[in-house]
């Protein structure tokens, strides 16, 4: 692609994890109108369940990250975190239909391995002793190796996680010491032979677009990486949003990678898991060919919820537990408050800890289906997608009114094949696969006040 177009395209645009991106929830949203939407979801699709579980303490804090950390403090913090916790777990789970299957368990952060394993257990035990789940249900936790010896992968294991994903970012250590993170305490090869004894499934983890990565550099990272055959491999782009996380400006006076040299980061990371058997899932995924993923890819049922990538059959909605999880259900989100003391307060006294959500009309949940479909399958079929809700095609372009010369432009760039019928992806677009969606947006018609990252 052209510097020109770099240029162009790389201006900031939801990451569209959710629809509407979580900065348009608002505080009008309290815990009678989550409760209400937790009812009212029993009786909505996806039947399934996905339970997320936010556990935001970290041994160190790293400078790229975005989500909501805290430095690890007194153990009687984290005990009394996990002790509201469960309370607000068991304040919700009586609001769900006994006869709904859980799909999903999913452990984010923070560091969730950070705190007493243990505690996983426990937690894992109470979702598992009150609901039924589907077959192979996906029992999953983000691990930072830095802190995990032996005994602990193990305790992993017998918590019951049959998915561990895990946060190397990179195997150069000058590169993880500029952005504050700590290298695998075992060698990787150690921890795929433990896990592997176990049938667990293992993700990778690596970021780039940080400071000292170059596009040969991370190639090499990703070369190492392959060669572990990992179940999947996840390559995420480094979101530059300061104004979340104010480390990331000891990053920016560290010297972040021009766009051009980010770009190709990312080509030749592609290039060298093709070359190894690995292909493209959604934006930042890559699979092994016969993984659940790609299959559902190749029939156009690949589906994205908070928790990740999935396929439309095993998804479900999302009841998250913890200091800013977001819930998201079939018309609704609500995302928890942010503060870890102000959380055990409230949710240690049976009260749900809201801290703002969002109510989508019929346009915006017609909009989210848009924007998901295509996101995750890099296709959009309008006759499939009329079939999947019900809605004439007509019906469903004349209620999107996106602007048809915007995707024309986009095709004469390159990024897409666009014809009546059906809009695709190409592989040169795929870094800009969310300017595409943008065109579905009609809260980004005219521009938006809010903040995003950039694509590369």
């Amino acid at each position: 692609m052209s510097t020109d177009l770099l240029a162009k395209y790389n201006v900031p645009t939801p990451r569209y994890t959710s629809y509407p991106p979580a900065n348009y929830f608002h505080e009008q949203f309290g815990a009678e109108d989550f409760r209400e939407a937790v009812t009212a979801s029993n009786e909505k699709d996806p039947r399934h369940i996905s339970f997320y579980v936010h556990i935001p303490f970290c041994p160190r804090l790293c400078y790229y990250c975005g989500c909501n950390s805290y430095a690890m403090e007194k153990r009687s913090v984290v005990d009394a975190y996990v002790e509201a916790l469960k309370t607000e777990i068991k304040t919700i789970l009586p609001l769900l239909d006994k006869s709904r299957k859980i799909a999903q368990i999913h452990y984010g952060g923070g560091t969730p391995t950070a705190i007493p394993l243990h505690y996983l257990k426990e937690i894992n035990e109470l979702f598992l002793s009150s609901f039924r789940c589907i077959d192979e249900p996906e029992i999953a936790i983000e691990c930072h190796p830095g802190y995990l010896n032996e005994k602990h992968w193990l305790q992993l294991v017998e918590a019951g996680f049959n998915r561990c994903s895990i946060g190397i970012q990179d195997f150069n250590e000058e590169v993880l010491r500029t952005a504050n993170r700590k290298g695998s305490l075992l060698p990787p090869a150690r921890i795929f032979e433990l896990l592997r004894e176990h049938d667990v499934s293992i993700n990778l983890d690596f970021i780039y677009g940080l400071p000292g990565q170059t596009a040969a550099g991370f190639e090499e990272t990703i070369r190492q990486a392959a060669s572990l055959r990992p179940d999947r491999l996840v390559t995420f782009s480094y979101a530059h949003v300061p104004w979340v996380n104010k480390d990331m400006l000891k990053l920016e006076k560290a010297g972040l990678p021009e766009t051009e040299e980010k770009s190709n980061m990312y080509r030749r990371a592609a290039a060298t898991l093709s070359e190894r058997g690995y292909v493209p899932v959604g934006l930042d995924h890559f699979v092994q060919p016969d993984d659940s993923l790609h299959v559902a890819l190749q029939n156009g049922l690949l589906h994205r919820n908070f928790q990740g990538y999935c396929t439309r059959a095993t998804t479900g909605q999302v009841y998250a537990f913890g200091v800013t999880a977001i819930s998201q259900l079939a018309a609704a989100y609500s995302q928890n408050i942010r503060g870890v003391q102000e959380y055990i307060d409230k949710a240690s006294q049976g009260e749900l800890p809201v801290m703002r959500g969002y109510v989508l009309n019929e346009q915006e949940q017609l909009a989210r289906e848009v924007i998901t479909t295509f996101m995750c399958n890099n296709r959009l079929n309008w006759k499939e997608l009329s079939l999947h809700i019900g809605m004439p095609v007509d019906e469903i372009m004349d209620r999107l009114a996106f602007d048809r010369h915007k995707l024309e432009e986009m095709a004469d760039d390159g990024l897409i094949t666009y014809s009546p019928e059906e809009i695709s992806i190409t592989e040169s677009g795929t870094l800009f696969i969310r300017n595409v969606a943008a065109v579905f947006d009609p809260l980004m018609r005219g521009g938006s006040e809010k903040s995003f990252s950039k694509p590369v």
